[in-house]
């Protein structure tokens, strides 16, 4: 509940930051006719809404486990940051073509000191709004807190090309807009691709790191009673893992004498921090040879 509502809190941090920007980027550059500023405020409508996926899917994640979902709704957090991710790459895609329009073209930035009050009011929130979220993402381990930190990062840099523009525009410098604005959406381009591949491999149940299996092993295999391990097999479910394990014991042991072997090692499994639940399945050793346990 802590991870959900720190999660929440700067989801709700980051829609109203947004909204605000959004609201008086516009409404300056409009004003002023300043295209970088427009642009600027248009990027800031993609951030609202990576603020309300952020927020809609941490909402469905934090849901309690039920009868149609036993391991809760975990999954929801990467489905939303494989969406938020999309975002990015949209925005990268908007940035490049804008840039090389503009190096084309070389179109004029107007000159204002509200343009210049805006984008340092902006690089200012978006700072605050940054620590809030990566600070969040780091302490929860939330892929979601993580994308939405990654989001106001980028536009930390998509500001400061335009703050810089504007000041460019003073002295008739007209290229920089654009050609710093090709180089900043080759690294949303990127981020948008990290935060993709990295919801990918959760949604597709790619498995623990191979250190943390081969301390896991140990553990089994010092349970008194295992005879060794069959097979070992991590299944994300949300931010941690089920854990699929299948030992051989002595074939002639009570159940009984089974079912304490079978507590011993789940106790010893469930002392990862990456653990949520774990399953085992006891077999006998006699017709089952041991065999490499990451088979």
């Amino acid at each position: 509940m802590e991870r959900a509502n720190a999660v929440r809190r700067i989801s709700v941090l980051g829609f109203l930051g947004n909204v605000f920007l959004l609201i008086i980027k516009l409404a300056i550059g409009l004003a002023t006719g300043s295209q970088a500023m427009i642009a600027d405020g248009l990027n800031s409508s993609g951030d609202v809404f990576s603020s309300i996926m952020t927020y809609i899917g941490n909402q469905i994640s934090a849901k309690p486990d039920d009868s149609d979902h036993p391991y809760g709704h975990g999954k929801a957090e990467y489905i939303f940051s494989f969406i938020i991710s999309f975002s990015f790459l949209f925005v990268a895609y908007i940035v490049f073509k804008n840039g090389v329009e503009g190096l084309i073209a070389l179109q004029p930035v107007q000159y204002s000191i509200w343009l210049i009050v805006v984008a340092v009011t902006t690089l200012v929130i978006k700072t605050f709004l940054y620590v809030c979220a990566s600070q969040t993402g780091k302490k929860y381990h939330s892929l979601l807190a993580a994308a939405n930190a990654a989001d106001h990062r980028n536009d930390l840099f998509i500001t400061g090309l335009t703050l810089i523009s504007i000041i460019c525009s003073y002295f008739k410098i007209y290229y920089v807009d654009a050609a710093v604005g090709i180089l900043i959406s080759f690294w949303i381009g990127y981020t948008g691709f990290k935060v993709l591949i990295a919801s990918y491999h959760v949604l597709m149940d790619r498995t623990l790191d191979d250190e943390i299996i081969h301390q896991m092993r140990e553990q089994i295999l010092a349970a008194e009673g295992v005879d060794h391990l069959d097979s070992i097999v991590a299944r994300p479910i949300g931010e941690k893992f089920l854990m699929l394990i299948k030992i051989s014991v002595d074939g002639n042991l009570t159940v009984q004498a089974g079912h304490d072997i079978s507590d011993t090692v789940k106790a010893a499994i469930m002392k990862f921090d990456q653990v949520a639940d774990v399953l085992i399945h006891l077999n006998p050793a006699q017709t089952h040879p041991q065999r490499d346990y990451l088979k």
